[in-house]
């Protein structure tokens, strides 16, 4: 039997189609009740469907009246506050197309990745970076804050194959592709509702992310409004330590977080009551099997995983109504078409190890690579676009995750280029070799790891200090490891996979 999957259709999407209209549709209905609350142990800033809705319309309205028009691109630089939503829904709604990005970002990153953007506008928090050179005119947050009281815009409708929104995720180049997304994207993510995240206009699902992670912005918020639940994000400055307390304190029903997250939460609080809680939900990176079994045992509910990426966001996943077999990350969600490929196309038989496509028809693919249409053209074979994810497909159709095809790295949750870390590494001037790796540092635990050639001495301090102002927080390296030369492959290019295998085995040689 091949392994190709379909279960069901997608849903179809209408036109004329707003995106951020469909997201808040069903709140309209509601008007009275809690959309949204920022979570801090002392108590609740409570946002109602009727204010947000009123936020997100009168920041188009805002918007529009600054000049911009339909396609405009807005690149965002919000911390993590209410106006990240709110003004990436706006623009949205006026036809706009917002670009979120990390604050974490650093000078040179963002001035890198706002390059080739011709953005016509920045909406900026205080303290965060912004790119150097740019021509955008930059909004600022209290600016924002006040078209809440302006009349609200129209929906802006139009073709759901439009761009909605622009993302940016590293590729093996080595530097940050714009990932770009129809209107049509936010029906992909209703697969997602009933095939991973078991949501329904009831719950209170509480993320752990913070507001500008795509994660979050997806099933922390977006998916929540687009049923009518009430989305729960915890401040700033919140602990993982902090985090059960919000959890039973604030009746969250459903808990969303990056394994990471889990991990710490355990090792803080090995027994967590929560009797509202009815599930977990883990994605961004792998989740480690001793995780999830601990965290069954200390809360009693179960944690459902999802894999997916950028391009498509989360497609296979165990739900409530479907737990995943064992070792299994679970099924294509109902609506997809899934296939695990060969090197030339052709789907491999069931239980054979190959790379993980979906089929170039599912409403939530992405519509290209900003402005790199030979790059697009590349991921795809016939009708699969191929993720690069390796895989195999049981006989019942589940899903096995059996690593990523190429190099790339996992950090918290954030895929990170090797080569864009290597590139800031090199810049040292006593480094004249450098390669970056993730590396376990013990069970369900990764970090990221540069092993590295220097002229002369250089201290882990002095490179710690000079990866701090070129790279955000989750891409600076947690282990440094100077060698004599680096191990290469027969194109003379660093040899990453024998930097990863040797480490495994020296602590295997040296663990007691």
């Amino acid at each position: 039997m091949q392994s190709i999957y379909s279960e069901g259709s997608a849903p179809a999407c209408p036109a004329p189609f707003n995106l951020a209209g469909y997201v808040l549709a069903a709140g309209a209905a509601t008007p009275g009740k809690s959309a949204l609350q920022i979570l801090r142990p002392t108590g609740a800033e409570r946002w109602s469907y009727d204010r947000l809705i009123a936020a997100v319309r009168g920041a188009a309205t805002g918007f529009l009246q600054a000049g911009l028009a339909p396609g405009d691109r807005v690149l965002l630089r919000l911390g993590n506050t209410v106006e990240f939503p709110v003004a990436f829904l706006g623009a949205i709604a006026a036809g706009l197309v917002p670009v979120p990005t990390s604050a974490q970002l650093t000078v040179p990153e963002i001035t890198a990745m706002a390059a080739g953007l011709e953005a016509r506008l920045i909406v900026a928090g205080e303290g965060v970076a912004l790119p150097e050179g740019s021509a955008a005119p930059v909004m600022t947050e209290d600016t924002l804050r006040g078209f809440e009281a302006l009349p609200p815009a129209p929906w802006h409708m139009g073709d759901p194959e439009r761009p909605a929104y622009i993302i940016y995720t590293s590729g093996t180049s080595g530097t940050s592709r714009g990932v770009v997304h129809a209107h049509r994207a936010i029906l992909g993510r209703a697969m997602m509702l009933q095939g991973w995240e078991g949501l329904g206009p009831t719950d209170r699902l509480l993320h752990a992310g913070a507001f500008n992670w795509t994660y979050t912005l997806g099933t922390g918020l977006m998916d929540p409004w687009t049923v009518g639940a009430t989305a729960l994000i915890p401040g700033a400055g919140t602990s993982t330590a902090q985090l059960p307390l919000l959890l039973k304190r604030f009746d969250a029903t459903i808990f969303a977080a990056a394994p990471g997250v889990f991990r710490q939460m355990l090792r803080e609080a090995p027994n967590l009551p929560l009797p509202r809680l009815r599930h977990g939900l883990s994605a961004g990176e792998k989740l480690p099997a001793p995780i999830r079994a601990a965290w069954e045992a200390a809360t009693g509910t179960e944690i459902f995983e999802a894999l997916g990426m950028s391009e498509i966001s989360t497609f296979i996943s165990a739900a409530p109504d479907r737990p995943a077999p064992d070792e299994a990350t679970g099924w294509p969600q109902p609506g997809r078409r899934v296939a695990v490929l060969n090197a030339s196309g052709a789907p491999v038989p069931r239980g054979s190890p190959g790379t993980l496509a979906v089929h170039r028809a599912d409403p939530g693919l992405f519509l290209g690579y900003l402005d790199d249409p030979a790059e697009t053209a590349a991921r795809m074979l016939g009708d699969w676009f191929v993720t690069g994810d390796t895989v195999k497909m049981a006989a019942d159709g589940a899903i096995t995750y059996l690593g990523r095809a190429d190099d790339m790295m996992n950090a918290g949750g954030f895929r990170v280029s090797p080569l864009e870390v290597e590139a800031a590494i090199a810049a040292h001037p006593d480094i004249t070799e450098v390669a970056a790796v993730e590396l376990p540092v013990k069970t369900g635990a990764n970090v990221i790891a540069v092993f590295y050639v220097a002229s002369s001495e250089v201290t882990e301090a002095e490179l710690q200090e000079h990866a701090r102002t070129r790279l955000a927080r989750y891409k600076e390296p947690r282990i440094w490891v100077q060698v004599d030369a680096l191990p290469k492959n027969a194109n003379g290019k660093a040899n990453r996979r024998a930097l990863r295998d040797g480490w495994t085995d020296h602590n295997r040689k040296t663990s007691p």
